[in-house]
C-alpha cells in the first residue's frame, strides 16, 4: 500500500515558469551555467549557485553556502518569483520530447514505504552524497527536483490523467534542450482523494532515479523524529508509470588502458568474448550478449562466449555486470566504478559522437559501448534487494527543477 500526500507546492508564477524551472545545475557544463546565469535573472539556478554574481567565497557544499542557498530561496520568494499554493494539491506533469511523451504524478512520497522496501532501490549510494544532501536539507528546508518514481499505474489514475490533461495547463513551454513542459494543478478534494486512495493499492514503486535524494530523505527523517515537519515523512516525487519510461546505456570512457598495449588488450579481452573488427563508422551493441569497444579510431564488436554467459547467475548476466566483470576488473584493474578515476560515464542519451571524439583526442583511451538495460531487469535487482553497478542506466524523463518544491 502506497502512501501519498497532496501538498503546497511553492511554485513559479505563470509568467516566468519558462524561465525560473532550469535543468539540475550538475547537467550543465561549466561555460553552459555561466552563461544561463548572466543571460537570465530568473532562473532557478541562482538559488542554487548564490554566490556566481560575486564569485564563489564559500566551499561548495558547506553550511555557509547552503545558508546563502536558503537566503537567495527566501529572496526569491520575497520578490514575488515563486508563491505558495493555499491549499494541498497534487500536479500531473508532461514532458513531451523526441523519445516520447512523459507523463505522471507529483506529490509527496512515504519516507515510510521507503525503509520497508516499497520503494525499492537498484543503485547503491555514496555515503558523502547522502550527507551532503542531508545536510542541505537540514539548512535549506526544501526539495525542488522530485525523485522519479516508477509504479504500474492503476487505470483510474491514467484515466484521470488523460481527462485532465484535455484541459489547459497551469505552465506549458518549450525549452532549449527541445523538450516541451506542461503542469496541471490538481485542486478537486475528490480527485486528489481519487489518487490517492487507488495509490493505496500500489503494492511497490522503484526509483528510477534520485536514489541519494531519497536516501538522504530517510537520514533527514532519523534526525527529526520529534518534530512535526512533513518534510520528515514525506519527499518530493513523480510517479510515472513504468512502461512509460524511455531507458539509455551509459557507457565508459576509459582514460588510459596503460601499461597494456592496444594489442595486449585486444588479446585479453579473446579470453572471453568473440572480437571482430567492424567496418561501421559507429557501431552499437544490438543485444545483450554483444559489448562494442572504439579504440585507435576502430570499432569492435564483442560477444560474450557462450560457454561463459550460460554459467551466469542473473545479475551477471547484465550487460553492464559484463563489463565490470569481463573487462574492467580482470584486464584494466579497475575494481570500483563508483571512485576510480580512469572512468568517465557518457550517456546513450547523448549522440555516439562524443565518445568517438574522448577517445580521438586521449591517447591510449577506450570507449565501452552499452546495450540498454529494460526495466523488467531493473525490477527484478530490485526485487532480489541486489544493485546494478553505478551509471547502469540514463532513464528519462528528467525533470525541471523548481517547477513544484516542496517545503516545511
Amino acid at each position: 500500500m502506497a502512501k501519498i500526500i497532496p501538498f503546497k507546492a511553492v511554485r513559479p508564477t505563470r509568467s516566468k515558469a519558462c524561465l525560473i524551472a532550469s535543468r539540475p545545475y550538475y547537467t550543465y557544463k561549466k561555460s553552459l551555467l555561466k552563461a544561463k546565469l548572466e543571460g537570465n535573472p530568473f532562473t532557478f539556478l541562482h538559488v542554487i549557485n548564490p554566490e556566481f554574481s560575486k564569485g564563489d567565497k564559500t566551499t561548495p557544499n558547506s553550511k555557509e553556502r547552503f545558508e546563502k542557498v536558503n537566503d537567495k530561496y527566501d529572496e526569491f520568494k520575497a520578490s514575488g518569483l515563486l508563491i505558495k499554493e493555499k491549499s494541498p494539491c497534487l500536479y500531473i506533469y508532461r514532458q513531451t520530447t523526441k523519445q516520447g511523451i512523459f507523463s505522471g504524478i507529483i506529490a509527496g512520497a512515504s519516507v515510510e514505504d521507503y525503509v520497508e522496501n516499497k520503494i525499492k532501490k537498484h543503485e547503491n549510494t555514496l555515503k558523502n552524497r547522502e550527507a551532503v544532501f542531508k545536510n542541505y536539507l537540514d539548512i535549506c528546508q526544501f526539495h525542488a527536483e522530485p525523485v522519479l518514481l516508477a509504479y504500474d499505474e492503476p487505470k483510474s489514475v491514467n484515466q484521470l490523467i488523460n481527462k485532465t490533461t484535455t484541459k489547459r495547463p497551469e505552465y506549458e513551454f518549450f525549452t532549449t534542450d527541445e523538450k516541451g513542459h506542461e503542469l496541471w494543478v490538481i485542486k478537486s478534494q475528490k480527485d486528489i482523494q481519487l489518487i490517492v486512495d487507488e495509490f493505496k493499492k500500489v503494492s511497490k514503486s522503484y526509483i528510477a532515479d534520485g536514489h541519494h535524494r531519497a536516501a538522504s530523505s530517510l537520514l533527514y527523517s532519523s534526525d527529526n523524529q520529534t518534530k512535526k515537519n512533513i518534510l520528515k515523512d514525506y519527499f518530493l516525487a513523480f510517479f510515472i508509470d513504468s512502461g512509460n519510461l524511455k531507458i539509455f546505456e551509459f557507457n565508459r570512457f576509459i582514460k588510459s588502458i596503460s601499461p597494456l598495449s592496444k594489442e595486449e588488450f585486444l588479446m585479453a579481452l579473446e579470453e572471453s568474448f568473440i572480437v571482430t573488427q567492424t567496418t561501421r563508422k559507429h557501431q552499437k551493441p544490438t543485444s545483450k550478449k554483444e559489448l562494442t569497444i572504439y579504440i585507435d579510431k576502430k570499432w569492435y564488436l564483442l560477444k560474450i562466449k557462450s560457454e561463459l554467459y550460460e554459467k551466469l547467475e542473473f545479475k551477471e548476466q547484465l550487460n553492464s555486470e559484463l563489463v565490470s566483470n569481463f573487462i574492467l576488473k580482470p584486464i584494466l584493474n579497475i575494481m570500483d566504478l563508483r571512485t576510480d578515476e580512469r572512468v568517465d560515464f557518457i550517456s546513450g542519451f547523448s549522440s555516439i559522437k562524443e565518445l568517438t571524439k574522448k577517445v580521438n583526442e586521449t591517447p591510449m583511451s577506450v570507449g565501452i559501448c552499452l546495450f540498454p538495460h529494460n526495466f523488467d531487469e531493473v525490477k527484478e535487482i530490485a526485487d532480489k534487494e541486489l544493485t546494478m553497478p553505478p551509471k547502469s542506466t540514463w532513464i528519462e524523463p528528467k525533470l525541471r527543477s523548481a517547477l513544484t518544491i516542496y517545503e516545511y
